[in-house]
């Protein structure tokens, strides 16, 4: 998403406004405009950060994440993982405790060490730090373990939940 063009949008609104008051007047327009350049840059991030925040509440587990590249954000979709990504299993956890849709925010304190172990098992699996955490807790909840491992053997990698 190029948020140059939004922020020049902005800007030559904010001149067009002022062009009834003089010359001088949209000058110092201009001048403003270019000296807010960053602010409105990093509103409109915080915007976009808030609403894929919004958007990963409805598709838990699955995560919508805002990411920087080259100054420009992006959409990253992590889809919700689907029964054969798990393989055979006779128990299934219920993601939603109710019909009603809503989210609730909470502020989580964790050991950093612990805080790294959750980012780095989260990323091997594809999943946004918020969605694997949701993930985890409905499984805990249904009684399940809800952790993923690894098993090296001769070099080959399998990963996967463990039941």
């Amino acid at each position: 998403m190029n948020l140059t063009t939004h922020v020049e949008k902005l800007r030559e609104q904010l001149i067009s406004a002022t062009e009834i008051y003089g010359e001088e007047t949209r000058e110092l327009a201009d001048r403003v405009a270019v000296a807010l350049d960053p602010a409105t840059r990093l509103v409109l991030l915080d915007v976009l950060s808030q609403a894929a925040d919004e958007i990963t509440g409805e598709l838990a587990p699955g995560s919508v994440e805002v990411r920087l590249r080259g100054g420009e954000p992006e959409f990253v979709v992590t889809p919700p993982p689907s029964a054969d990504d798990f393989g055979p299993s006779s128990h299934t956890v219920e993601l939603a405790d109710s019909d009603d849709g809503e989210t609730a925010r909470l502020n989580l304190r964790l050991p950093e060490n612990l805080k790294q172990r959750i980012e780095e098992a989260a990323g091997s699996e594809g999943l946004s730090l918020n969605a694997w955490l949701i993930r985890a807790a409905h499984a805990a909840l249904q009684g399940q373990v809800a952790t993923s491992r690894r098993v090296s053997t001769g070099g080959d990698r399998f990963t996967g939940w463990v039941q």
